[in-house]
């Protein structure tokens, strides 16, 4: 993307929703903005400080922080709680913060799980901007199920249940087991279930919804969704993540690797070219026993060259560690935070078996590999079918606990993932192609210059 600075004296915050995937997208378009002249001041809790250090050496002056106390957000606790208690600490603490400021910011841009600081902004009289880390069919997806909660009559027996989604584009169908806690209307009579629904379907009376995703790609969403909205302000800006050269983002966005970028690239250097196989299932997914056991199986029988990224089980590490031992230098495992964007970019990586996150999706598309997908949850579902079905460029692998796939059928999976005679690497070979020409010039660069030219007029009318 163009980085031609024009001092606007824009302020704006910048407010991500306190988890690495939620706060790397928008830690990646706030570096956008920087670059582009305005000044941001990106709301953090504590524990997610450091993940602003690349950006801070960049932007000293430009790039400000506001540490916001830390609600008790685990894996375990319940996304509606989180939703809500973010809203309960956080509200009063920055009416107060925007109030005090001498030169107020102009506008919010908060992640989409952040809705309520559309009133916020209604009380602060500013145009507030949701921030969607996923995608337009995606986003699409879940306004449908917020709009209409879906219901099953017998939800603890038929986990099958087929749930249609007739006004979303392509009628997408899911089975109830795919279908997130946090929009089905068994838990209609829970405040917090309520609070959750009312706040994503506030993000649709925000001022404009920014994407991190580009128009080529979804582009019978994003129109969809412009007409859901009634007006234009929807602007895809993506991909927003490191380009080809930034080194140094590439290998320190999102903290400090568990295993050292440099064995890591070493290790990679003495393969062959698209000889490896990537595999990671983001940064929240635990893979449970049986997952584990089927996944390091077809690794070790498939043959294939891979560097694994896996959380598991604390009672499960001796299952990774013998793995280990017996694939010796064939593979490498990573437990814990690993530079995906530069492992995938290395020219030995051929092939991305992934749990379709949607910042692993656009990481995998830009990377020009192909991608097997095993969703685990949330958006993935979506993600998988946008991949599989409608783009030609992934192959299915699994689904989640429930379609968890034979260890042999996987490992011929892997192998023929890295074949680069099949449809799949002409698909990724085009989207990547796309998505690069997108952010040089293309259509994301403009929306971005758009949405900062309607700030500023915004500013100008004060």
């Amino acid at each position: 993307m163009s980085t031609t600075k024009s001092k606007t004296n824009l302020h704006i915050v910048a407010y991500p929703y306190p988890t690495a995937g939620h706060i790397i997208p928008l830690l990646d378009l706030t570096h956008l903005l920087l670059t582009r002249g305005l000044n941001v001041t990106v709301l953090v809790t504590p524990n997610n400080v450091h993940l602003l250090e690349p950006y801070l050496s960049t932007h000293p002056s430009s790039l400000k922080h506001l540490v916001l106390p830390a609600p008790d957000i685990t894996p375990h606790t319940r996304l509606v709680a989180d939703v809500r208690g973010l809203r309960d600490l956080h509200y009063p603490i920055l009416l107060q913060w925007f109030q005090s400021q001498p030169s107020p910011p102009v506008a919010i841009i908060s992640d989409f799980f952040l809705g309520w600081t559309q009133h916020l902004a209604c009380e602060l009289k500013l145009p507030s901007l949701c921030f969607s880390p996923s995608g337009a069919f995606a986003m699409s997806v879940a306004f449908s199920m917020c709009r209409d909660p879906p219901k099953n009559n017998d939800p603890g027996e038929d986990i099958n249940f087929l749930i249609s989604l007739p006004k979303v584009p392509n009628s997408p169908t899911y089975p109830w087991w795919q279908i997130p806690p946090h929009y089905r209307n068994e838990f209609e009579a829970d405040p917090d279930w309520e609070f959750y629904r009312n706040s994503m379907l506030a993000n649709f009376e925000s001022w404009g919804i920014v994407f991190n995703s580009f128009a080529s790609l979804e582009s019978v969403y994003f129109d969809h969704l412009k007409r859901e909205v009634g007006h234009n302000r929807v602007w895809a800006v993506g991909p927003v993540l490191p380009l080809e050269g930034d080194l140094i983002r590439s290998a320190t966005r999102g903290g400090a690797s568990s295993m050292p970028c440099h064995k890591l690239m070493a290790w990679l250097d003495a393969r062959l070219d698209n000889s490896v196989v990537y595999v990671c299932f983001g940064s929240r997914a635990v893979l449970t026993s049986k997952q584990l056991n089927v996944l390091t199986a077809a690794l070790e029988c498939s043959g294939v060259h891979f560097i694994l990224c896996a959380r598991v089980p604390d009672d499960q590490g001796s299952i990774l560690d013998g793995f280990k031992d017996r694939v010796g230098d064939k593979g490498l495992v990573i437990k814990g935070w690993a530079p995906q964007v530069a492992i995938l970019r290395h020219q030995a990586v051929g092939s991305f078996l992934t749990h379709c996150g949607w910042n692993s999706v656009l990481e995998g598309l830009i990377s020009r590999v192909v991608m097997l997908t095993w969703p685990m949850g949330a958006d993935q579902f979506t993600n998988a079918l946008l991949l599989v079905n409608q783009l030609g460029v992934a192959i299915r692998a699994g689904e989640g606990t429930e379609n968890i796939p034979d260890s042999n059928e996987l490992a011929r999976l892997l192998v023929v993932s890295l074949n680069k005679i099949k449809l799949q690497n002409v698909r990724a070979k085009e989207l990547s192609d796309a998505a690069l020409s997108t952010v040089k010039g293309g259509s994301s660069d403009k929306d971005l210059d758009e949405l900062i030219k309607q700030l500023v007029d915004i500013k100008k009318l004060e």
